[in-house]
């Protein structure tokens, strides 16, 4: 039997050659011109460069359970960039950086430097566990994912590095559960001595709560740090119900602290700065991860000072922001209990109110002139429009107002991704990236400008994010695609949301619980 041989006409039109007697003869007689010849009049389109990152796959469970998000399949899909190694020249500078600033803890950098003094005379408890480079992991690589300026120093290292001195073990073990934790993003051999440090960390919490008593323990601030370490545990491994336990736990115990100063007659805020962190940070973990989910709130707007205008490092934005987002959740919660009249009104003087304010509002960077901070929050007041629009207003992707809102915001994403620093805006691409509108995708549709799709900019910062931050990208990334995914499908279906809910709360709110924006 002779080989059979295949040939392709498109594989000889594209090397300009007659495909066979084609152009040579016909009936006529006559030579026809080829196709080949017309090689030269061909205009090629570019391809666009193609990452794995770009690929939004849907399983059986995106139709089966289309309420629910599935981030172990989505994570299967997106593009995790590998962690730097904590040995690079990078993070040997900021540990010179950390070390010029606090001198006392030149013992921590042993695993550096063999010439400089042990860190045992400064922390004995880390040579009792074995794992002493996880607290060196924590300074160089999880402290600099904390801040979007390497200007600043982040407060999880200004403010918690003192503190440790006089620490006990359960915080140094909380520590390094978080750092062993983000680690084993790397490692996954880590995975198992996070969970150790972790368990052991609850445990001596759980003695002590039990021992001493909530109140005894509210007035202690490292109880509080130690659930900063365990909330950011949860939020960095899985993002699940699990880090708002610490939220609502730690909610409970300054409740207490500030129920019993008010029977003293003592002063409200905090005096020293390892106890002003910790309220501010799980009062912002609360006001950002409610704009989302639309929950009952638990730090209410007393924990912001509506006139604050600096803007905080690890937030990324003024405390004046904060405080109009969180008034601006409160009235997205009670919108439909507004029947009367009367009550219209006054919601529209209201939400006319805080949209003055946020168009006016001046964030500062305060000492020195950092533009990278500044860039990040102006993304955040810009989302903050946004949010208002669609939660109050019941704007939706295709109105005029949204689109303007989310290409400003993406183009200052895209900005600060040129420059590599996407630190502290996780909020902003999730506002822009849930509200785009699938039949105007086009970022730049401006003449003269560089064009670009907006969803491949929103993927393509969360697949540099997963490497750049201590969030939960995998977690964000699959409730965004998931949200388009269902827009998409809605689109083909002719689905059409109920009246009394708006695009923020159909699309958004349902599959959006538990979410860390901050």
């Amino acid at each position: 039997m002779k080989n059979l041989v295949l040939k392709w006409e498109s594989e000889f039109i594209s090397r300009g050659v007659a495909f066979g007697r084609a152009g040579v003869w016909s009936k006529t007689g006559a030579n026809q011109p080829t196709q080949g010849s017309l090689s030269s009049e061909m205009q090629w389109c570019p391809v666009p460069n193609i990452s794995p990152w770009g690929f939004i796959n849907s399983g059986i469970s995106t139709f089966d359970r289309p309420d629910e998000v599935n981030v172990e399949f989505d994570e299967l899909n997106a593009l995790i960039p590998v962690a730097q190694s904590f040995n690079s020249p990078f993070f040997r500078n900021q540990l010179w950086y950390w070390l010029q600033h606090f001198p006392d803890l030149s013992g921590l950098s042993t695993h550096f430097n063999p010439s400089l003094p042990p860190s045992l005379a400064l922390f004995p408890e880390l040579s009792k566990s074995g794992h002493g480079e996880l607290f060196d992991y924590y300074l160089q690589e999880v402290c600099p994912r904390t801040a979007a300026s390497s200007a600043f120093s982040s407060p999880f290292a200004s403010v918690v590095l003192p503190f440790c001195l006089s620490a006990s073990p359960t915080l140094f073990k909380a520590i390094q559960a978080l750092g062993a934790c983000h680690l084993s993003r790397l490692n996954p051999s880590y995975g198992a001595i996070s969970l150790r440090y972790k368990s052991e960390a609850l445990r001596d919490l759980r003695q002590r709560l039990s021992s001493e008593g909530s109140l005894i323990c509210s007035m202690d601030p490292e109880v509080l740090v130690i659930m900063i370490m365990l909330c950011l545990y949860e939020i960095v491994d899985k993002c699940d119900q699990q880090w708002t336990i610490h939220l609502k736990g730690a909610n409970d115990l300054i409740r207490l602290r500030r129920k019993q100063q008010m029977i003293f007659a003592q002063p409200m805020a905090p005096s020293d700065p390892v106890t002003r962190f910790a309220e501010q940070f799980f009062a912002f973990q609360d006001v950002m991860g409610r704009t989302a989910c639309a929950k009952e709130v638990l730090f209410g707007t007393d924990y912001w000072k509506p006139d604050e205008r600096n803007i905080d490092l690890w937030m990324g934005c003024s405390p004046e922001l904060v405080s109009i987002l969180a008034k601006i959740t409160d009235m997205s919660r009670t919108r439909r209990q507004n029947t009367s009249d009367a009550d219209k009104a006054s919601f529209s003087l209201r939400a006319a109110s805080l949209e003055r304010q946020l168009e006016n509002l001046v964030q500062e960077v305060g000492e020195g002139d950092d533009e990278i901070l500044a860039l990040v929050a102006d993304s955040k007041r810009l989302a903050a429009m946004l949010y208002l629009h669609c939660s109050l207003h019941g704007a939706s992707p295709t109105t005029p107002l949204v689109k303007s809102y989310v290409r400003q915001i993406l183009r200052l994403i895209s900005d600060l991704l040129d420059r590599k620093s996407l630190v502290n805006v996780t909020w902003p691409i999730f506002v822009s990236a849930v509200e785009l509108d699938p039949y105007d995708d086009e970022l730049f549709p401006e003449p003269g400008i560089k064009s670009g799709s907006g969803r491949a900019i929103v993927l393509r910062s969360l697949a540099t994010m997963a490497d750049s931050t201590i969030s939960n990208i995998a977690r964000t990334r699959a409730v965004i695609t998931k949200l388009w995914q269902t827009r998409d499908s809605d689109l083909i279906k002719g689905a059409a949301m109920q009246n009394q809910c708006n695009d923020w709360e159909w699309y958004v709110v349902p599959i959006s619980n538990a979410m860390s924006l901050a």
